[in-house]
């Protein structure tokens, strides 16, 4: 697998400018500082690039997954915002390998040889017994493990990148989720302790929002790429510790901010919007 911090090239919804201009005008100048090069993704119809378009394996080598999130297709409404991602591939002329798997790329933390995903993917798939999909799953993705979490309890998306992500092969950052459900704690720090993976926690903060589908205060779905590190702020006390934190644990990288409430408010992220790739 290419891990996001071997990522060389971003690539941004043409959405993103036309549906948050305040934040793109922002977020292209921090691009721009960490000499991040970008292009826009054509004819796309939401924001949240990760999702809808293929894992990248290796330098040419593309997994596309079926695009067809039970949280989209049940309305009429929301079922227009699912993009075309073949349309969008050939656009770019990416060929990838395609798989009858129901899986976002949001549901995908990875490292060079693990892969991290909530167990959501098996209800989205279940005319798949679990041993053949979890072993399809490690084929397509070529990887020793594959380790699952349990879905947050309030996320309809069941995306992990907004729960873990990898900092180095056999440590992870996670959120501190000790104001969370006791049991759904102990689900999800023992499902990393059981794949002998240590983790590091960093502040969380999203008590304050309004609706449980609203991302601001969770800083863990930042963008990673070998430019930079971009992480999320939300003009709130814990802004300060996790900058602090990520200088440190990033010592040796450029670590940048950007406002993320605009996007927070309607439930994603950096990670959530970027499609960063090895070229």
């Amino acid at each position: 697998m290419i891990p996001d911090k071997q990522t060389n090239f971003l690539y941004l919804a043409d959405t993103l400018p036309k549906n948050y201009s305040n934040f793109f005008s922002q977020f292209e100048k921090v691009l721009n500082d960490c000499n991040i090069n970008f292009q826009l993704l054509p004819n796309t119809k939401d924001v949240w690039a990760v999702d809808y378009m293929p894992i990248q394996i290796a330098k040419d080598s593309f997994v596309q997954f079926v695009y067809n999130p039970d949280y989209l297709r049940d309305t009429v409404k929301w079922s227009k915002t699912i993009s075309d991602v073949d349309a969008i591939c050939k656009a770019i002329n990416l060929l990838p390998q395609k798989s009858n798997i129901v899986l976002d790329g949001g549901n995908v933390t990875r490292t060079t040889d693990k892969v991290i995903m909530c167990d959501k993917v098996f209800t989205e798939n279940p005319t798949i017994k679990e041993k053949d999909l979890i072993k399809e799953l490690q084929t397509l993705f070529q990887v020793d493990k594959l380790i699952f979490i349990p879905t947050h309890p309030i996320d309809f998306t069941g995306h992990a990148d907004g729960m873990v992500r990898f900092y180095d092969s056999n440590t992870v950052l996670i959120n501190d989720y000790s104001k969370e459900d006791i049991n759904f704690q102990l689900r999800f720090r023992l499902s990393l302790h059981n794949s002998g993976l240590s983790y590091i926690e960093i502040p969380y903060n999203p008590y304050d929002n309004k609706k449980d589908q609203h991302a601001n205060g969770e800083y863990i779905n930042f963008l990673q790429m070998q430019q930079a590190i971009i992480i999320p702020t939300f003009g709130i006390k814990q802004d300060e510790a996790v900058i602090k934190q990520f200088e440190q644990l990033f010592a040796a990288q450029t670590v940048a901010t950007v406002d993320g409430n605009d996007l927070a408010y309607d439930g994603g992220i950096l990670n959530c919007i970027t499609w960063n790739i090895y070229k």
